[in-house]
């Protein structure tokens, strides 16, 4: 029995309404369009790699953490 309700409460909480978040939405929200999928690929090539600038950030934030670290265990 305590199984059913373990299924059946999300369930009726999955069923439940958001008054406060549709009385944000005005006509012209709800009658907008979808928006369209693009391909994910040519988002990726305007991103563009990581460059050396990223990577040397990391390193430098890395070898900054390993320092505290290492201080904090020096105590």
């Amino acid at each position: 029995m305590w199984r059913l309700s373990f299924i059946l409460a999300p369930a009726l909480a999955a069923c439940a309404g958001f008054p406060e978040l549709d009385a944000r939405l005005d006509d012209a929200d709800r009658n907008a369009p979808w928006p369209a999928l693009v391909p994910v690929a040519p988002l990726l090539a305007e991103a563009g790699a990581p460059g050396a600038t990223a990577s040397g950030d990391l390193d430098a934030r890395l070898a900054a953490l390993r320092a505290r670290a290492d201080a904090l265990r020096a105590r």
